[in-house]
């Protein structure tokens, strides 16, 4: 079935009722410390001055590590440097070492990755995807962001068939390292590959499922994201009668951090499925409305 890529699975405004956590962008994985520094002078830096600027830190940090190659706090800075000059190329080198100095937190391999990814080297992002998923098959950080390469390519059935190999392997997996793979994550990120095929029906089965495991889970205040999930679903297959009191049970389970994201969300979405053209966001605003800062996650994990 046709990929349709103008769908809200694309955009990603579902990361917020999927993601346990989606994986952080690059750039605020790393340089939230020179946004803090430039907001807190008193005189907003011109763009020469701070390309001037991030250009000193970039060669400061490489004379740094020409005498020790293995600082991290200069690979670390360099990285920042040559995101604030937006040079993903210059980025990779020292990324690559990080991650090498630190197997053991993948988030390094998976900046790593996600930067490959950027530049169009959709193999050795793969590559890296499915060596941290060796060591660690829950990791949603790899997992999401090798369902969303492979949906890039139009290969949704193999995104489908890595989520559903989890899964069939994730008890197995939970014995040896207890709750190392969230199957309720990853059955959401499976729904999300059944909407990008535009399988709704399938899509909604799996939600139905992930809706019961979630309820049995924590029946006081069982997990709302695949509520949200389906009902978004149903919006799009313009059942919105179906979809409200979805919407509204979504907003009353969900916890109080959450419930104005969720309901920009929803808000948005309506508008959207009304033709108000003027309410959609660009996919920039959207992330803004639904990404929070690297520290805050968009959703609690599931039980």
């Amino acid at each position: 079935m046709a990929f349709k890529r103008d769908s809200w699975f694309v955009k990603g405004v579902l990361v917020l009722a999927v993601a346990a956590f989606v994986a952080v962008p690059l750039a605020f994985m790393f340089n939230g410390r020179a946004k803090e520094q430039t907001a807190a002078n008193s005189q907003a830096p011109t763009a020469a001055d701070q390309t001037a600027q991030f250009q000193n830190q970039a060669d400061g940090f490489t004379a740094v590590l020409a005498r020790e190659p293995d600082n991290q706090t200069a690979l670390i800075g360099l990285i920042e440097a040559k995101i604030g000059l937006k040079d993903l190329e210059g980025a990779v080198e020292p990324l690559t070492r990080l991650s090498e100095l630190n197997p053991n937190e993948p988030q390094y391999a998976i900046a790593l990755a996600q930067t490959k990814q950027q530049l169009g080297d959709l193999e050795g992002a793969a590559q890296i995807y499915r060596s941290v998923l060796t060591q660690k098959p829950g990791d949603m950080q790899a997992l999401e962001g090798l369902v969303a390469l492979l949906i890039s390519q139009e290969r949704s059935e193999a995104a489908a068939g890595l989520l559903q190999d989890t899964l069939a392997t994730a008890d197995q997996t939970n014995q040896l390292a207890p709750n190392s793979v969230d199957k309720l994550s990853v059955n959401l990120l499976l729904g999300q590959v059944y909407v990008s095929q535009q399988d709704y029906d399938q899509a909604i089965a799996i939600y139905d499922e992930t809706i019961k495991a979630a309820e049995a889970a924590n029946p006081t205040q069982p997990d709302f994201r695949p509520v949200l999930a389906k009902a978004l679903v149903l919006l799009e297959k313009g059942d919105s009668a179906a979809a409200d009191p979805l919407f509204e049970k979504a907003l009353a389970t969900a916890p109080t951090q959450y419930k104005d994201n969720v309901q920009k969300l929803i808000n948005q979405k309506k508008a959207e499925a009304n033709g108000e053209t003027g309410a959609a966001a660009d996919p920039a605003a959207e992330g803004d409305a639904a990404t929070p800062e690297p520290s805050t996650p968009v959703a609690p994990p599931a039980e």
